[in-house]
């Protein structure tokens, strides 16, 4: 993988979980989840491009434990999504 094909990639999740919040049922918990899992998607490519700029070698891994933390909150609110049946699959 090049070093530009990680940040198109942490984008176009972030694009794909936007159009897939677009499905969600209209309601409260359809609402409240589909924020916090576009937050969450928009953090991981967000915060990826913050590490690439990052000062030092400590400060890019620093960075990048962030980016992993928003990924598994990422996933954790698309298993939420799918068990509580707010999308149709």
């Amino acid at each position: 993988m090049t070093k530009f094909e990680l940040p198109e990639r942490t984008k176009k999740f972030h694009v794909d979980v936007i159009k897939l919040c677009e499905h969600f049922a209209k309601n409260a918990a359809g609402f409240e989840t589909a924020k916090q899992l576009i937050r969450s998607a928009g953090f991981v490519g967000a915060n990826h491009r913050a590490a690439c700029r990052g000062k030092s070698k400590a400060d890019f891994i620093y960075k990048l434990e962030i980016v992993l933390e928003e990924a598994d909150e990422s996933l954790y609110w698309l298993q939420v999504s799918t068990e509580a049946e707010l999308v149709p699959l």
